[in-house]
């Protein structure tokens, strides 16, 4: 199953192939392509698919979000490591 996952942005890098950024998802960091969300900064919340995240979100609704995905437990599978 394919799922949006929200994240915590931590830092972002522009660089001349595109934007990315350190995204915390709980205990969890990736690298995240923020393309699609040129205005994301440091400190933003945003939901991530596949790598790329897809729109902002804010905070409470990133956190509720996060909780009822973890009930599901969906993100076991989504947050493996890879």
């Amino acid at each position: 199953m394919c799922l949006a996952v929200p994240g915590k942005i931590l830092d972002v890098k522009v660089s001349n192939i595109g934007t990315v950024g350190r995204v915390q998802f709980g205990g969890i960091v990736r690298q995240v392509r923020l393309d699609f969300v040129p205005e994301a900064l440091a400190g933003d919340y945003v939901m991530v698919h596949v790598g790329f995240a897809i729109s902002r979100v804010d905070a409470q609704e990133a956190q509720r979000t996060f909780e009822l995905l973890e009930q599901m437990g969906a993100l076991t599978e989504e947050l493996s490591p890879e």
